[in-house]
C-alpha cells in the first residue's frame, strides 16, 4: 500500500471517529433539586357574642336600655373593618301608625377598650338602617373620617349599645302595643393582599 493511500485512510478514519462522537450521546454533570411550596389560605371568622343582643318587652317614652356584647377575631387573618347592617321590621299591632317607630329609637353605640367607652355613633335605628357603619373605626381620624383599627387574629372588643324610646313630649300612643324586630349583621372584610418577599 502506497504511503498515499495509508494517509487518506488514515485521514478517513479519523473523521469518521470524529463524525460519530459529533452525532453521538456525550456525557455531562448535572444535578437535580426538589422543593416542595404550599399554598394555604387562612380563616376570617368573626363571632358576636351574645347571639341576642336585645329582648326587652314593656317599653314606654323615655326607657333606656344598655347591653353589651364582645367582637371577637377566631380565624388567623386581619379583620380590617367590621361593618354593621341593620334592618327591623314594625309591628303595628292596631293599624294606626302614622310615624315609623324607629324614629323614636335611639341607638348610641360605644366602644369599650381598655375600660376607655368612646362614643361611635349615635343615631335613630331608622337612620341607622340607610348606613353601614365600621363600628371598629373609634379612635383614629385622617380627612374628617374615622380609620378602621380591625381586629387582629385573637382580639376581643367589647361593644356597648344604648337603646332610647325618646319621650319627645307629644302623644305617642300610637306605638302601645307595637313590636320591633331588630335585625343586626356584623360583615368582617380582609385587609388588602400584600406582596410577600424572602
Amino acid at each position: 500500500m502506497s504511503f498515499s493511500k495509508k494517509v487518506s485512510k488514515g485521514i478517513l478514519t479519523a473523521a469518521l471517529g470524529f463524525s460519530l462522537m459529533g452525532g453521538g450521546t456525550y456525557a455531562y454533570f448535572s444535578d437535580t433539586v426538589e422543593v416542595n411550596n404550599t399554598f394555604a389560605a387562612g380563616t376570617l371568622d368573626l363571632s358576636v357574642n351574645p347571639e341576642t343582643i336585645v329582648n326587652v318587652t314593656n317599653l314606654k317614652p323615655g326607657d333606656e336600655i344598655s347591653r353589651e356584647f364582645t367582637l371577637t377575631n377566631n380565624g388567623t387573618l386581619d379583620i380590617h373593618r367590621v361593618l354593621l347592617n341593620t334592618s327591623y321590621e314594625v309591628n303595628d299591632a292596631l293599624g294606626d301608625n302614622t310615624d315609623d317607630f324607629a324614629d323614636h329609637i335611639k341607638v348610641t353605640i360605644l366602644y369599650n377598650q381598655n375600660n376607655a367607652t368612646v362614643q361611635v355613633m349615635e343615631t335613630t335605628l331608622s337612620e341607622l338602617s340607610k348606613i353601614t357603619p365600621d363600628i371598629t373605626a373609634v379612635d383614629t381620624f385622617v380627612g374628617g373620617e374615622k380609620v378602621p383599627n380591625g381586629l387582629k387574629p385573637g382580639d376581643i372588643n367589647k361593644v356597648i349599645v344604648l337603646f332610647e324610646f325618646v319621650d319627645n313630649g307629644e302623644d305617642q300612643n300610637q306605638f302601645q302595643g307595637d313590636a320591633l324586630q331588630l335585625k343586626w349583621q356584623f360583615v368582617a372584610e380582609q385587609t388588602e393582599g400584600q406582596l410577600n418577599e424572602g
